[in-house]
């Protein structure tokens, strides 16, 4: 049996203007985690106050990842990584409380408890196969936190850099909220390099925490594991690596996130020994689903390139993808209408 894992969170790092397009709003941003998972779950809000959308009215990913849903059936289980505000889904719990803003100096001290709690949950899970994915606003500059303190900061840039849910990607801004992170907590680049939960702890997101925990607990169990998302995967990865997991690991993205300029994922592959599958939803018109990813909007989330590879691998076609995102998208439009 294959199991869709969500680990769901928070970080202050988001409301840095300018970090993150994962909501209308700040305000509307905290709610985003806790309304992917209703969405991964119900296929719309039930608690959430908001339809996720960025101030483009980019859909969230989780509108693609319901959608391959939707016609594989697959279990899906959403792991409480730390919410700000509740949701609605069925969640897990591992002890993650939100995370607070990189900048201050014990940013995630829940890290190191949750990292372990998330660690006996993989354990535990029963199906032979595992995709893990993440919805946390903000995470791709924690994300680069966590490669700098590791010393791994240039796996994806000469400079230092992940993908970002916007179309001009800031990473002058991340890499800015980065330095002040490592100064604030006292850390040199690489000082946490073989602790990954210091790392985590001193500059990531406990989203970040949890995931490595769940994928270091299932490999243990000979779980095969498919870390299902773009450069915050990436950062588990290297996580995993420093921690001392010697297997094979799998990666599952979009095209989006492979086509991104401010990135190498081929050369971070190779330094992790990271097998990635890259997904194409064919997006190439102009509905409001999708037109905003052709211009470089959200890219991956919520599992979105997992979702795509399991589509692929089972026979559905993309066309039918497609087709239900746009049914999906429309009916939460409608729904945040009638919010409005």
């Amino acid at each position: 049996m294959t199991q869709f894992v969500c680990c769901a969170g928070s970080t202050a790092t988001a409301a840095i203007d300018g970090i993150s397009a994962a909501g209308a709003d700040p305000e509307a941003m905290v709610h985003t985690p806790g309304a992917d998972a209703e969405i991964l779950v119900y296929g719309r809000p039930v608690r959430s106050p908001v339809v996720p959308v960025s101030p483009t009215g980019c859909p969230t990913p989780a509108v693609v990842t319901r959608a391959v849903r939707e016609h594989l059936g697959f279990d899906c289980t959403i792991v409480d990584a730390g919410l700000a505000e509740p949701t609605g889904a069925p969640t897990v719990h591992v002890g993650a409380s939100p995370g607070k803003d990189i900048r201050e100096r014990d940013p995630v001290p829940s890290a190191p408890g949750c990292f372990a709690a998330a660690r006996e949950f993989g354990r535990a899970i029963p199906d032979d196969e595992l995709f893990l994915a993440e919805t946390v606003p903000g995470g791709t500059t924690t994300a680069l936190g966590v490669l700098t303190a590791l010393g791994e900061a240039e796996l994806l840039a000469p400079s230092g850099g992940v993908s970002s849910s916007l179309p001009e990607n800031p990473l002058e801004l991340k890499r800015r909220v980065v330095a002040e992170a490592l100064e604030a907590s006292s850390l040199a680049p690489g000082d946490c390099a073989g602790d990954p939960p210091r790392a985590i702890r001193r500059c990531g997101d406990p989203v970040l925490a949890v995931v490595a925990g769940i994928a270091a607990g299932a490999l243990e169990a000979d779980t095969a594991v498919t870390l299902a998302g773009g450069t915050q995967l990436v950062a588990a990865a290297a996580a995993l690596r420093h921690g001392g997991y010697e297997g094979s690991l799998r990666l599952a993205t979009t095209s989006f996130v492979a086509d991104d300029p401010s990135i190498d994922l081929d050369a971070a592959a190779s330094a992790l020994d990271l097998s990635v599958t890259v997904s194409d939803p064919g997006f190439s018109d102009g509905h409001p689903a999708t037109a905003p990813y052709l211009a470089g909007e959200a890219k991956e989330g919520v599992g979105m390139g997992g979702a795509l590879a399991l589509a692929d691998r089972t026979g559905v076609p993309m066309a039918a993808v497609r087709e239900t995102l746009r049914a999906i998208y429309d009916d939460l439009l409608a729904e945040r209408e009638l919010q409005t």
